[in-house]
């Protein structure tokens, strides 16, 4: 009996130390897809709007990569209907059609990301590579000055530095760029279009986030139902934007014109990118993310040089260091705030519920019931877990109160 269960510990074991060499390993492929993920995007949308030739529609590629994301969200939720089309296509209706005041929530953010990825194409093609990479690193200011004014987030010292670094790195790019514009297919390009461009597609991506951050929280619908309402939306309002920019030129030349197997690449990588990086970053955590974002910056701008004729000088160094360093630090964990929580989690094995943390953060407190006041003494253990009990009790408290009074 005892040779058997000292096997099975055995088994646990070896068992424990296989799923932390697989989630070791897919946190590096993680890194590997985020970054390649991350620039590829920018300099494939780059590389087809420079190419000599006929130029598919902008509007045209958006409300594909909109089709694509539904199609692919319809298909996850087939799966986890086990193919079940009936169940499934009954559970769309209700989710979509019945609750139609909670499907109109989504036009808002669904319209600002339509404006944003239209915006996306014209800062691309009117920017370097780099230099909007750099640039379009400032929607991390904007989704923090959102996050505190909607959704009452408090941030940390080391993030509002890293944020004031991220501002000064840009600005420190964009006088580089006003002194050094890139001299190849200068007369096809407008700095100052891209450059405002990508400042409006960085505010549209904070509130948007932010806004579609405070719908998830108010539901219980799942990510992918979300998401096909966005992509309906989208769609819709994709098309009207196609309409009414390019509806003559479509109607003479077709929906696809100028679309090569690169377009449809990029088209790809930006209808999945989103719902990759939501997938693979299951396997990171923030620090990782960060550290992606910053080294595809390198990446796009070392390739920038080769691809694009794109010249680096002092200036632009050091304003993308600051920005790199600056991602990095905003990405990094907040201090543990006390010892408490992890003495009380580790005190009680039994009896605990879990409560999210009003940070807006993934993280998630564990806590004991209050103890009973009378009976015969307890343990000494719980004299020492009993004051910091009360303290977290009393924490609690407080930041019920505080979402309480949020509107």
């Amino acid at each position: 009996m005892g040779r058997g269960n000292h096997n099975q510990v055995l088994e646990e074991k070896a068992a424990s130390r296989s799923q932390s060499e697989v989630n070791k390993r897919l946190k590096y492929i993680s890194l590997a897809v985020l970054v390649v993920q991350n620039a590829s995007l920018i300099l494939s949308i780059r590389y087809v709007r420079t190419l000599p030739g006929d130029r598919f529609f902008t509007t045209s590629a958006v409300v594909m990569a909109e089709v694509l994301k539904v199609l692919t969200c319809l298909l996850i939720i087939l799966l986890q209907r086990k193919f079940n089309v009936k169940e499934t296509v009954l559970f769309l209706v209700d989710s979509i059609v019945f609750q139609y005041k909670d499907t109109l929530k989504m036009s808002v953010p669904s319209l600002i990301y339509t404006l944003q990825n239209n915006l996306q194409y014209v800062a691309i093609s009117n920017l370097p590579a780099a230099s909007f990479q750099v640039t379009y690193q400032l929607k991390i200011l904007t989704t923090a000055l959102f996050s505190v004014l909607m959704l009452r987030k408090s941030l940390s010292r080391v993030q509002w530095v890293s944020l004031l670094l991220l501002f000064a790195g840009v600005a420190i790019v964009q006088v580089q760029q006003e002194g050094n514009k890139e001299a190849s297919d200068s007369s096809n390009q407008n700095y100052m279009v891209g450059l405002v461009a990508v400042v409006i597609s960085c505010l549209s991506s904070g509130f948007a986030g932010v806004y579609f951050e405070k719908i998830l929280k108010g539901s219980s619908a799942s990510v992918w139902v979300r998401n096909v309402q966005l992509g309906i939306f989208g769609t819709a309002l994709g098309m009207l934007g196609l309409w009414w920019n390019d509806g003559a030129a479509v109607a003479e030349h077709g929906f696809l014109f100028g679309y090569t197997n690169m377009v449809w690449c990029v088209i790809f990588n930006q209808a999945f990118g989103g719902l990759l990086v939501a997938v693979v970053v299951k396997y990171a955590d923030n620090i990782l993310k960060g550290f992606a974002t910053s080294f595809s910056i390198i990446v796009s701008t070392v390739l920038s040089i080769y691809l694009f004729s794109f010249h680096v000088d002092l200036l632009f160094t050091v304003g993308a260091g600051l920005v790199i360093g600056a991602v990095y630090m905003y990405s990094l964990p907040k201090a543990a705030g006390s010892s408490s929580s992890s003495l009380i989690s580790s005190s009680s094995s039994s009896a605990s519920s879990v409560l999210p943390r009003t940070d807006g953060g993934a993280e998630l407190e564990a806590f004991l019931p209050k103890a009973d006041g009378g009976g015969a003494s307890p343990p000494p253990a719980v004299h020492i877990t009993v004051p910091l009990l009360k303290a977290q009790q009393q924490e609690e408290e407080e930041e019920g109160a505080a979402v309480s009074q949020k509107p």
